[in-house]
């Protein structure tokens, strides 16, 4: 039990300290919806009861049907409108606390090193926002609001029926609280089981299914098409058992619930019988009675569905609940003094699972208006060193004060969306005179007035529409929205022909008027419009040189010519 409540303190947590007048609103709603309904059944059978004997008898001159009739409408408006608003309340804050979760989820792999992480697993996280915190939706809806209707449904009937009589009032009570509780509850425990492994057996199939349809052509080559394709079906004949076991343990709840809900009426009809033979209590309150007890039931039963979710909700919560308790925000990176883009002092930075260390003792200051360009072998470790710029890992040892920065990767990424949607991702609340005018800057502007739907052209993943140099131009252009007061370029004009490679290097350098400039790079065209050169061997800072001295000529000769 304390392990369990360890699992769902941080989901209850975010849950009732997010919104807790609209959760406990829709809470008391669902109570009055439940109420009402069982107001509103009991106080029918008793007028049509009580009715009936006064039209066949003298009485039925003096009875009044006016008022039973007013409450029956009233507690019928009232139920709807409870209804209604219990709807409306308990989706609108769940769905709202989900939204909630789902952006701490995101700050929280906004953090230093995370983005590595999610490139190595990205259908885990996927699923992480996807089916877990879906899941947890039920943990609200179909466990906790239940729960606090059949208990509100429980003292009703129990006050209700120990009115005409206590023993008759506790027993129904006891029925209803050990049937109606201890079933959902060893449901609970048989579920959760196969619950879970209906999670891990849709999250395998989803992540094999997409390796089968992105990875095709290389299974294909590699003679693994017919491996993977049984892979998808094992992972389907998982979920499918579990699916077999939650159904099975289903049928056999309802079952239960059906047959105490028989036993339920039928010793409700003996005890009314035997009060009204007793004269203890009226035939029209005997109905009355007899339908309260009878309609007690059915909120216990809303909780089979919840019983059935909460294995579900128990991966999700044990998934999930670690993010929540850590610091999803993230850390204050040191702000440099006034004039400075760039100040590290004996900076180390390991990446982690490393034995060593990527970067060493790196010292390096870099003024607002100044460019650098980062020279020297592949794995020498400038790509790390952009990142710590980036603020996307921190130094191990040592301190890093940096300004807001931008970082242009080698890799463009582009989406399965319009060239307008692509180029907001820089700047949403950007005005379309400023997208022209980045798009200008890149060289890229006329070419997308050439397109027939200019801006609202669409691409397909990755960018697939456009060529390899207006991909690029099109990044540029982002960085151009970015108002940031440095800008870090790894390897800016890789793969471009030389044309192009100098007009993207021209246009950078004539937009870059007062920002920080960090280029890593390997071609001399990059790092040409430097005004410091660093050489970086083995994840040490070699050398650094101003242009105008010989050791920067020198270290521009080492680079490969344009």
């Amino acid at each position: 039990m304390r392990k369990l409540i360890r699992m769902l303190a941080p989901i209850l947590k975010l849950f009732f300290f997010d919104r807790p007048r609209r959760l406990l609103a829709g809470a008391l709603l669902s109570a009055v919806t439940v109420v009402a309904g069982l107001a509103l059944l009991g106080l029918s059978g008793w007028f049509i009861t009580a009715a009936s004997i006064a039209g066949l008898s003298a009485a039925a001159v003096a009875f009044d049907v006016f008022a039973p009739a007013a409450a029956i409408r009233l507690l019928a408006i009232s139920r709807t409108a409870a209804r209604y608003g219990e709807r409306m309340t308990t989706h609108d804050a769940t769905l709202g606390i989900l939204a909630a979760l789902r952006e701490r989820l995101f700050r929280g792999w906004a953090g230093p090193g995370a983005a590595r992480n999610l490139l190595r697993r990205p259908s885990k996280a996927l699923f992480r926002l996807t089916a877990d915190i879906d899941a947890l939706d039920s943990l609200y809806l179909r466990v906790l609001v239940p729960i606090g209707a059949a208990m509100g449904a429980g003292v009703v009937a129990v006050v209700a029926l120990g009115i005409m009589h206590p023993a008759f009032g506790l027993t129904v009570g006891a029925a209803l609280v050990g049937c109606g509780i201890c079933v959902p509850i060893a449901a609970g425990g048989l579920a959760r089981k196969p619950a879970r492994r209906r999670a891990y057996g849709i999250e395998a199939l989803r992540s094999r299914a997409i390796d089968l349809t992105a990875g095709q052509a290389d299974l294909m080559m590699a003679s693994g098409m017919e491996a993977q394709c049984m892979s998808v079906l094992a992972a389907d004949r998982y979920t499918a058992r579990a699916d077999r076991h939650l159904n099975r343990i289903e049928t056999g709840v309802t079952l239960t619930f059906g047959l105490v809900t028989a036993i339920l009426l039928a010793g409700s009809l003996l005890a009314v019988a035997a009060l009204t033979e007793a004269r203890a209590i009226t035939a029209p309150v005997a109905a009355l009675g007899l339908l309260i007890a009878f309609a007690a039931v059915e909120p216990f039963t809303a909780l089979r569905r919840g019983a059935l979710e909460f294995g579900r909700v128990l991966v999700a919560a044990k998934r999930i609940g670690p993010r929540l308790t850590e610091e999803t925000l993230r850390h204050q990176r040191s702000v440099p003094e006034a004039g400075i883009a760039v100040g590290l002092r004996e900076a180390s930075v390991r990446h982690d699972g490393s034995a060593g260390d990527a970067l060493h003792a790196i010292s390096l200051e870099l003024r607002l208006g100044e460019t650098l360009a980062v020279i020297g072998p592949s794995g020498a470790g400038k790509t790390t060193l952009l990142m710590l710029l980036a603020d996307e890992v921190e130094p191990r040892v040592g301190t890093a004060a940096c300004v807001d920065a931008t970082l242009l990767t080698q890799r463009t990424e582009l989406f399965h969306d319009t060239l307008e949607g692509n180029l907001r991702l820089a700047k949403p609340e950007a005005s379309d005179a400023e997208l022209r005018e980045a798009l200008a800057a890149a060289g890229l502007l006329s070419d997308i007035e050439a397109l027939p739907k200019g801006l609202g052209t669409p691409l397909g993943e990755g960018g697939f529409g456009l060529s390899g140099g207006q991909s690029r131009r099109l990044a540029l252009a982002r960085l151009f929205l970015r108002d940031t007061p440095l800008w870090l370029l790894d390897e800016a004009t890789e793969g471009l022909d030389s044309a192009t490679a100098n007009d993207v290097m021209s246009r950078l350098k004539q937009r870059a008027c007062g920002r920080a400039v960090v280029i890593a790079c390997h071609t001399r065209r990059e790092a040409a419009i430097a005004d410091q050169i660093a050489v970086i061997e083995r994840g040490r800072m070699t050398q650094l040189s101003r242009r105008g001295e010989a050791a920067f000529e020198s270290a521009l000769e080492r680079l490969r010519p344009d």
